[in-house]
């Protein structure tokens, strides 16, 4: 793959409670918010409909072929569509196959699609005779219950809270560590008009906040959202011929990994949540661009849960394991500090429909690139880097430039 790959345009809806978005129709559709999404992206582009040659498009929680559902809202050209779910990594796995055709001399102008409408509540560990054998995350799951059992609590909530726990026993990390993730996040979306939550909360409220499972508190745990975002993923070729230059942001680079053995040898949550993965896929991205971490200004990372924030920094480089509490806490990750993480208030604030997250990341990393993230705005933001990564499991890095 030796072609030049960039992102012209950019959309996403506003990112809703599941049930709470009206239409006229009544119920929000998926194909209703997937043709908003898209329809912005390509108007942010100022490019037809009729000039993409593929659709990549992520969902987890609808039926086969929701995609071309989906993009048939949009226009009914007879392109073929690639339907993909990798959990809670699916948006930016859709991003990835678009980028793929485009960097590969397939496509010269593909659509990347993501989008979910989900039910309310907590998302499970899956289904099965005993209620989560048969998940492809059963193994992972199996690990948390040899070493802390398997409770009450949501199974999400459940892993990344043991991860929680052993990062505190392991480093002396603190639950005031851990909820200013929260702090800092719900802090950054008020300024984000398209984030399910808008409201500022104190480190004691965070604190206070009622328990999902010990130490994480709900302000430091993602909800389930309804939503969409999507990108239009070009080549050089293409900008230059239709005068894209000044939308142009280009791919630099990007890697998806899975779980290796190191994922499950230690026995250890913070291996079986993706720790390791997020790591591999970050040097790899680091090695092909020739950048590193002390380069990028502007991070989106999947801070599904307020531990997750603090593995990916250590995972990323951002400092040494163990220190990523004292790093949230001395301000590095917010405005003013050496990055700023999550601008948009992440999954956390922001919202978390699965198929949409990487894509939306995206989104605010083209818009912090561009200049034109209004009150979000990082000032001189030239190089943005965005993690999303799914149990099961998937963690996609993409380093984007201006």
């Amino acid at each position: 793959m030796t072609e030049k790959v960039f992102l012209v345009g950019v959309g996403m809806t506003n990112f809703e409670k599941p049930g709470m978005k009206d239409r006229q129709s009544g119920e929000w559709q998926y194909w209703e918010m997937a043709e908003e999404a898209g329809r912005a992206a390509l108007a942010d582009a100022g490019v037809g409909y009729d000039l993409v040659e593929q659709a990549a498009v992520g969902y987890c929680f609808q039926q086969s072929t929701a995609g071309q559902r989906a993009v048939y809202s949009i226009g009914l050209t007879g392109i073929p569509v690639y339907n993909l779910n990798n959990n809670c990594a699916t948006g930016s796995s859709a991003l990835m196959t678009a980028r793929q055709f485009v960097a590969g001399g397939i496509n010269d102008c593909v659509l990347a699609l993501g989008f979910e409408k989900m039910s309310k509540g907590a998302l499970g560990a899956g289904s099965g005779a005993d209620g989560f054998a048969t998940s492809p995350v059963a193994r992972h799951y199996g690990v948390m219950a040899a070493k802390h059992g398997f409770e009450a609590s949501p199974p999400t909530a459940q892993i990344f809270g043991n991860a929680a726990r052993e990062h505190m026993e392991r480093y002396g990390t603190t639950a005031e560590q851990l909820a200013l993730v929260g702090v800092k996040n719900h802090r950054h979306s008020a300024a984000n008009p398209r984030a399910q939550f808008r409201e500022e909360y104190t480190l004691q409220e965070v604190l206070d906040a009622r328990t999902i499972h010990a130490p994480l508190t709900k302000f430091q745990c993602s909800p389930t959202s309804d939503g969409a975002a999507a990108a239009v993923v070009v080549s050089e070729r293409f900008v230059r011929e239709h005068g894209l230059q000044e939308r142009a942001v280009e791919i630099v680079a990007q890697a998806m990994t899975t779980d290796t053995e190191e994922s499950f040898a230690s026995g250890s949550c913070i291996d079986v949540v993706g720790k390791p993965m997020s790591r591999e896929a970050g040097r790899a991205v680091f090695e092909r661009s020739g950048l590193g971490i002390e380069d990028v200004d502007v991070i989106e990372l999947h801070d599904c849960f307020s531990i997750n924030e603090l593995l990916t920094y250590e995972a990323l480089g951002m400092c040494a394991d163990g220190e990523s509490g004292k790093l949230v806490a001395d301000g590095a990750t917010g405005y003013g500090g050496r990055w700023v993480v999550n601008p948009s208030g992440g999954l956390i604030s922001k919202g978390h429909p699965l198929g949409a997250t990487g894509l939306a990341q995206t989104a605010e990393l083209v818009w912090q690139l561009r200049g034109e993230a209004e009150a979000r705005q990082v000032p001189g933001a030239r190089v943005g880097l965005a993690h999303n990564i799914g149990l099961g499991g998937a963690a996609v890095v993409t380093l984007l430039r201006r």
